[in-house]
């Protein structure tokens, strides 16, 4: 039975004087007979209009019908269930239990499912019943005889005991204030985990779990039952190590993205110009996280994916186990992830990668010291087809890779390299006198070898093995990129970009 202290103890709720003797003399009757465990479970059947249980005592009331409140700690998104109905599941936590308990809910529609509004939000449920799936113990809620209501997991003056998502058969009481205060306040004094756990893009590893917080900007079906989400947070991915031969970029380019084919362009427009926008994939055996269900331009927290590496390039993918749960546009944690990033739109180097603070490296300059710099994904997504830029890049990949082939037979640069931040990766040419002001004129292979190396990052004991695949990590450089077509009929779809006026300074 829960302790005299707890939020949850008898003595809390007023009964009718008759109902209090009738159930200390069903106490007295079955205490003789009944394990004291029991007898906790018998009365909380006969008194359960009028008390809820802690989790941690519900958990043992196997095949019985039981009320419970608790913070919510995780939700899915809906999901159809093998018959007609749509579930979800909530995942709450009280001071008894803080490892965390899932309840399940069914229904014939979404509008009446459970929807959380913020991690940490309260909800009640009556006349559930706690059932074993597996190993796991659950509550089942049962749409004709359950109820649910969600309050919030803050005071809001005025509103504090309001809810703002019930079902139809909820009936609110007066006694129920005293346990969302107490809930509130224990949720405000202990630090809650799980809800506060939630790293940026700028902070993913490769190969771990984690939770993310983050806006669903796009969402589309690469296959049939094959999705591919587009999410963002303002932060930068970290940038990768580039594990390939120089010589594959002949054969087997660095793909420009991890897309299956190309983004319209109308659909890049969209996106945010500054911040990664990571891909997420969902392959066939997920189906059942609901993602036909998913909204865009929401944010979510998405409970569990493993992020990983392909062709040097960061993406994540859901489990058979992630989760996904809406967020509120007033979250606490959105609200601070929306302001660090508009504090660093209007900042002078706002445009600039994190790791490349607090300046690109050297060995590049640019004839526009003063222009201010913009992300590749300014420049893909800029409104005029023909334009100038100033850029923090990677080149991540050089064609072709020999020096001996950088220049035709009759001297003219010809090159085309593989450029990158951590918005978006383009092939931007450097060609005939952009390519002389760049490297230099000058005959020594030795020299232009060098420069080669030190733009794709070549380590110094690796530079002598050009067909060995090594691992690289190019610099930041600044350059400045122009953009042009080459079919008038066509200027959108022949759409190039260039390098011009930078010089390799070393």
């Amino acid at each position: 039975m829960p302790q005299e202290n707890s939020l949850f103890h008898p003595s809390s709720f007023a009964l009718s004087p008759l109902f209090t003797r009738l159930a200390i003399v069903l106490q007295h009757t079955v205490k003789r007979e009944l394990p004291k465990a029991r007898v906790s479970i018998f009365l909380n059947m006969i008194v359960d209009d009028y008390k809820f249980l802690q989790i941690k005592d519900a958990t043992a009331c196997i095949n019985q019908q039981v009320n419970l409140i608790g913070v919510v700690v995780e939700t899915s998104a809906p999901k159809q269930s093998r018959g007609t109905d749509l579930f979800c599941s909530v995942k709450i936590i009280d001071e008894s239990w803080p490892l965390g308990f899932h309840i399940k809910f069914f229904a014939e529609t979404r509008a009446k499912l459970p929807y959380v509004d913020t991690l940490g939000d309260i909800i009640i449920v009556t006349h559930v019943v706690v059932q074993t799936m597996g190993s796991e113990v659950v509550a089942s809620f049962k749409k004709r005889s359950s109820s649910f209501a969600l309050f919030e997991g803050r005071e809001c003056s005025g509103k504090e005991f309001m809810p703002y998502k019930f079902s139809p058969n909820y009936k609110p009481r007066d006694q129920d204030k005293k346990f969302i205060t107490g809930l509130r306040k224990w949720c405000m004094q202990q630090k809650v985990k799980g809800l506060n756990e939630l790293p940026s893009f700028k902070d993913i590893k490769e190969g771990k779990r984690l939770n993310l917080l983050c806006k669903i900007l796009h969402i589309c079906e690469v296959k049939k039952n094959e999705w591919m989400l587009f999410v963002w947070d303002g932060t930068d991915t970290p940038p990768l190590s580039v594990e390939a031969k120089l010589e594959d970029e002949m054969e087997n380019p660095l793909p420009l993205d991890l897309d299956p084919s190309p983004l319209p362009r109308d659909i890049l427009c969209t996106f945010p110009a500054v911040g990664t926008v990571l891909r997420i994939i969902v392959d066939q055996g997920n189906e059942s996280l609901g993602i036909k269900f998913l909204k865009t331009n929401k944010w979510v927290k998405i409970i569990s994916v493993k992020c990983e590496i392909r062709a040097s390039l960061w993406r994540a993918v859901l489990m058979p186990f992630s989760r996904i749960c809406y967020l509120p546009e007033l979250d606490t944690s959105v609200v601070q992830r929306q302001r660090l990033y508009n504090e660093r739109l209007p900042s002078t180097w706002g445009r600039m990668p994190f790791t490349c603070f607090p300046w690109p490296s050297y060995i590049t300059e640019t004839e526009y010291p003063d222009v201010p710099f913009v992300t590749l994904m300014n420049v893909l997504t800029h409104e005029e087809v023909t334009y100038k830029y100033r850029c923090v890049v990677r080149v991540v990949a050089i064609f072709p890779w020999r020096v001996e082939d950088f220049r035709s037979p009759s001297g003219i640069y010809r090159l085309r390299l593989t450029l990158e931040d951590p918005t978006a990766r383009i092939h931007a040419f450097l060609y005939a006198e952009d390519g002389t002001k760049f490297f230099g004129d000058f005959d020594s292979m030795d020299v232009l070898r060098e420069k080669r190396d030190m733009l794709l990052g070549v380590p110094e004991e690796d530079k002598s093995q050009e067909v060995q695949k090594v691992s690289r990590n190019p610099p930041w450089i600044q350059c400045c990129l122009k953009s042009y077509y080459t079919d008038k009929s066509d200027v959108w779809g022949s759409r190039n970009f260039r390098i011009f006026d930078t010089t390799f300074v070393g």
